[in-house]
């Protein structure tokens, strides 16, 4: 029976991070005491060193790199103004429709 799959924030990763970092702690404490394998701490630090400090986003769990955040953005822009679009055309297609007679 497959488990729940948990989401941690960024910050919450970060900071895991962190304390595995310090001098005095090794990866394996700290997953420990957070209740969550020793793997994920470092593939935590792994995703942290691979990309820039504002470059690691989470949405939905996933991870974005900047250029895909900035796509995101841009295609719900884009959703946003076709949507607004489509409600202008069906409005005026009602509009005419009723005047028409």
């Amino acid at each position: 029976m497959a488990g729940k799959k948990r989401i941690y924030s960024e910050s919450y990763r970060r900071e895991a991070v962190r304390l595995a970092d310090l001098p005095d702690r090794t990866s394996a404490d700290v997953a420990r005491e957070l209740g969550i394998h020793v793997g994920q701490v470092y593939n935590w630090r792994s995703q942290f060193n691979k990309l820039a400090k504002h470059q690691f986003t989470v949405a939905d769990g996933t991870n974005y790199s900047v250029s895909e955040k900035e796509e995101i953005r841009r295609l719900k822009k884009e959703v946003e103004r076709l949507r607004k679009e489509r409600d202008f055309l069906k409005k005026a297609t009602a509009y005419f429709a009723n005047h028409d007679e």
